[in-house]
């Protein structure tokens, strides 16, 4: 230890420290300053950026040997505060540049550097610091984070003033499709937002540290767990295996009736088999996570290694043995079955095209790794808090496997550091349960970002042949479809995203004859979770890659050519429903000059010679609102003498879920005239609020949305006098009624068949067409994405601030997902840089937005949802234009670099 005097945000710190230790550490947990987080731990994504003696340094990484005596460090904490902001969280503020938040801290004070040094950069240096400092984000796309910097820099040099920047409500006015600033932006800019480890700091000293044993191999029998050695350990209160889980040790992933598996198979604690990489075997509980650490390192677990199932091919073999004995690899099966026989029809058309496709285990990559605690409260309930996304679907899946009475048990969701649909499923709540039921102590769990990599859910892999044929003119008559989808070792929502097969490949277009069967395949990789888009980014890079390729073999233009096929009055979904809205021609028709002006350009490039060669791409996006058939969400909403509280569940991973939250309350009650700062939110908490339905499948705007319009009509009924004026809270007081109204909303549609996938899942649908601009190296084969434009139908704009984040955020995982994102290699893809993530130099600071506003006839006040649709298919429209570019045509991604040189190989 040593004693060092440091100056933390201008005031001085006598500080006691260890050497070995890291400046994060220091700040966070000595020092008490929770704004700086900590999210790798290996300098790769910035979130912990402090100033020290004027140079942003990752403070992760920063020992504190390193640090001199006298140094100055600046935190989030002292670049301005809730009263006195500086501009850069301001302009983070105005610009919607913190969504989940996580990576606001590192971004704002590595910009005040920036700014010290260049008061008047260009958005290319701007985006060069960023770069060279390491400073990642996964929610935003980037752009409006340089946005804000150029902001911050005019107010600075006095060009504009914060007035011109702040939206301004006027009188009376809607805040429906405004630039209105999120309710909790301003916790963001300033640190003062405290995520799962933040909280984890202000627990009870008598709180347990949990640290995990977690398996090594992918597929193994467990033979013996010894804990003797482990128990003796300094600090160590218990070590707890499968034996000790008061319940059934398995969670319920509500498997559908026609699932050949029970749904059962995924244990809370590991006890007769390791089915992946990283299962969890033991929980060690200690004083402190050091103690806990080294104590799981002596837990010996003999096991009887078997041969691991890498992928569903593998699994499917006929020699293959199954992963959960009693259930067959292929555990699920379902088809679709519209119009006529296509067979016949594919003999005989004189266009038909036929192809492999693949799309891999897209890793989520939050900055914040999976994080949670739990203790009994003054009534004796159990309180998980967590970044679950359902509160109420998880309470269902884990109280049983527990061993908890579910009306004694309640889930919490922390402010939340994105997780990208991960959390759909519970990975940690089951964990944390029974460790506070064990122990009757409160207990916390933190992963660090190779767990979160490893043990939590990824992307659905999906093999998909798919077969399409178009008549003389190049209308599309007949599709057969083929897929299997590898959902790892646990079967919970794998049926539900094999659906999605049926349901999105082909669509957009009229394909009147289809026939198709998809499978479920169990494997030992990574369990399959949802992730934004959920089965649509497989489904749509098959038919969206082929429908390409059957324009260049019938020599028309693939922009046309799907003109003349895409959804009009009268046509029919792959599940044989009419399209909510019809909106993808007038999309086309608003892409169209663009697209030939970026042809032209393209070309005009090309022909200059050189090994740099350019390319366009075209693509739909598209997803459905809701969780198939009569999907439903609640609300309350009670009459306060200040205004108005509104308490849902609909919760928040980023996508800005108090914006919607407001708006439509404001909305609704807009005859009341009370303005938003008198409306007061309660979210996401199990004990207070609603089943509002999990944050997934893009429904909450819709079905959330529609719930809060019906509660506050309630309460509008309740208050409307004879005379059409509205009675005040003193006079429902007065008159005895009632203060408090709930909102209820059941989306109309019918879940479609597994025999046949007839159906009418969604009760809204989210459109897009993108144009995608890349330039290929053909010497190396690396594709650069140098400008994206999308035309987006998101139905009535909520908030645009919060949608222009929701759509350069699912564009730029698409890039990720096109080029250089994946978990497949447990070796190479287990940190942020190894599994691919994109950096600020990987996206383009090009991507238009173009809105177009078509209303839904079942959306609240016309609007769709948003967050899954730019996450749909730009990796096909980046890859279609990698072919247009220089003849290779990726059917497999990520399109790595080697694959691109191998194709120019292949086509000399």
């Amino acid at each position: 230890m040593e004693k060092k005097t440091l100056f933390i945000n201008g005031i001085q710190r006598t500080v006691i420290v260890d050497p070995e230790t890291t400046l994060a550490n220091l700040i966070r947990k000595q020092q008490g300053l929770t704004g700086t987080k900590v999210g790798c731990g290996k300098a790769e994504c910035g979130a912990c950026s402090v100033i020290l003696n004027g140079k942003v340094v990752r403070s992760c990484v920063t020992k504190m040997k390193r640090v001199a005596d006298e140094s100055e460090i600046i935190t989030i904490e002292g670049v301005g505060t809730q009263e006195d902001l500086h501009p850069l969280q301001l302009a983070w503020m105005v610009n919607g540049a913190a969504q989940c938040g996580f990576c606001t801290p590192g971004f704002i004070v590595s910009s005040k550097a920036l700014l010290e040094e260049n008061i008047n950069p260009t958005r290319e240096e701007v985006r060069a610091w960023f770069q060279k400092h390491r400073n990642v984000c996964r929610c935003t796309g980037y752009i409006p984070l340089v946005d804000a910097v150029m902001d911050a820099a005019k107010l600075m040099r006095g060009e504009i003033k914060k007035e011109d920047l702040w939206f301004q409500l006027k009188e009376g006015a809607s805040i429906m499709g405004s630039n209105m600033v999120r309710p909790s932006a301003l916790a963001k800019v300033t640190g003062t937002w405290d995520f799962g480890a933040d909280l984890g700091l202000k627990l009870p000293e008598n709180t347990l540290h949990i640290k995990l044993v977690q398996a090594q191999v992918s597929h193994a029998n467990i033979i013996s767990v010894d804990t003797t050695e482990a128990e003796k350990m300094e600090g160590v209160f218990k070590v707890i295996t499968a034996k000790d889980v008061p319940g059934t040790n398995r969670i319920n992933g509500l498997a559908f009736p026609t699932n050949l598996g029970d749904g059962l198979e995924r244990p809370i604690l590991n006890d007769k088999k390791i089915f992946q990489f990283g299962d969890a075997i033991a929980m060690v509980l200690a004083d402190t996570p050091e103690q806990a650490e080294a104590a799981a390192a002596k837990v010996v677990v003999e096991i009887e290694e078997l041969l691991p199932y890498m992928s569903a091919p593998a699994a499917m073999a006929e020699d293959a043995i199954e992963i959960h004995p009693g259930t067959p690899n292929i555990y699920f099966t379902t088809n679709i079955v519209k119009g006529d026989d296509p067979a016949p029809l594919l003999e005989k058309l004189p266009n038909v095209i036929e192809d492999d496709f693949y799309v891999g285990r897209q890793p989520h990559l939050p900055l914040e790794p999976d994080v949670g605690f739990a203790y009994f409260d003054e009534d004796d309930n159990l309180m998980v808090h967590s970044k679950s996304i359902a509160l109420h679907f998880h309470q269902l899946m884990t109280a049983e496997a527990i061993g908890v009475d579910p009306t004694k048990y309640f889930i919490v969701q922390n402010p939340t550091g994105g997780t990208f649909g991960y959390k759909f499923s519970p990975t940690i709540e089951g964990l944390l349960g029974v460790a506070a039921l064990v122990t009757k102590r409160p207990v916390y769990l933190e992963f660090n970002m190779f767990q979160q990599i490893t043990y939590t859910g990824k992307r659905s892999p999906f093999f998909m042949n798919v077969k399409i044929g178009a008549d003389e003119n190049g209308i599309l008559q007949a599709m057969e479809t083929d897929w299997s989808c590898d959902h790892g070792p646990y079967c919970e929502f794998g049926d539900l995203v094999t659906t999605r097969g049926s349901q999105f490949i082909g669509a957009g277009y009229n394909i009147p004859n289809i026939r198709g069967e998809g499978r479920t395949v169990a494997t030992n990789h990574a369990w399959g979770s949802a992730f934004r888009g959920y089965g649509s980014p497989q489904s749509l890079f098959a038919s969206e890659t082929l429908v390409d390729m059957l324009a260049d073999q019938m020599g028309e233009d693939p922009l046309e050519f799907r003109y003349k096929n895409v959804y009009r009055k009268g046509d029919t979904t792959p599940n044989g429903c009419e399209p909510d809205v019809i909106a993808l021609p007038q999309a086309i028709d608003k892409i169209r000059p663009l697209y030939q002006d970026a042809k032209a350009k393209a070309e005009a490039l090309n022909a200059e010679g050189g090994d740099i060669k350019h390319g366009v791409g075209i693509s739909l996006n598209i997803y459905g609102c809701g969780l198939d058939g009569p999907d439903s969400a609640e609300m309350w909403i009670e009459l306060t003498p200040e205004g108005v509280t509104v308490g849902d569940s609909w919760e928040d991973h980023g996508q800005g879920a108090d914006m919607g939250t407001l708006t439509f309350a404001h909305e609704t009650l807009k005859p009341l005239g009370i303005k938003p700062e008198q409306i007061k939110l309660v979210m996401n908490n199990m004990k207070l609020t609603p089943n509002s339905g999990p944050a997934g499948g893009s429904r909450s705007n819709v079905l959330v949305g529609n719930a809060i319009k019906v509660g506050c009509e309630n309460l509008l009924a309740a208050m409307k006098k004879a005379d059409g004026t509205f009675r005040t809270y003193d006079e429902m007081v007065a008159e005895g009624l009632p203060l408090r109204y709930d909102g209820v909303w059941t989306a109309p549609c019918t879940a479609p068949s597994v025999e046949t996938s007839q159906g009418n899942p969604f009760p809204v649908y989210m459109y897009g067409v993108l144009l995608s601009e890349v330039s290929v190296d053909t010497t190396n084969g690396k594709t650069h994405v140098d400008k994206l434009t999308l035309v987006s139908d998101c139905g009535t704009i909520t908030n645009k601030l919060v949608l222009e984040g929701q759509l350069w955020g699912g564009l730029t995982q698409g890039i990720g997902l096109a080029l250089s994102e994946d978990f497949e290699d447990l070796k190479k893809h287990t940190s942020l840089t190894g599994c691919g993530i994109p950096q600020i130099k990987d996206v383009p600071d090009e991507i238009v937005l173009i809105h177009q506003e078509t209303p839904r006839p079942l959306g609240p006040f016309g609007a769709a949802g948003a967050g899954e649709m730019p996450l749909s298919a730009p990796h096909a429209s980046i890859c279609n234009a990698i072919f247009n570019a220089c003849g290779v045509r990726i059917k497999h991604l990520p399109a790595y670099p080697e694959k691109v040189l191998e194709g120019l190989e292949a086509l000399k």
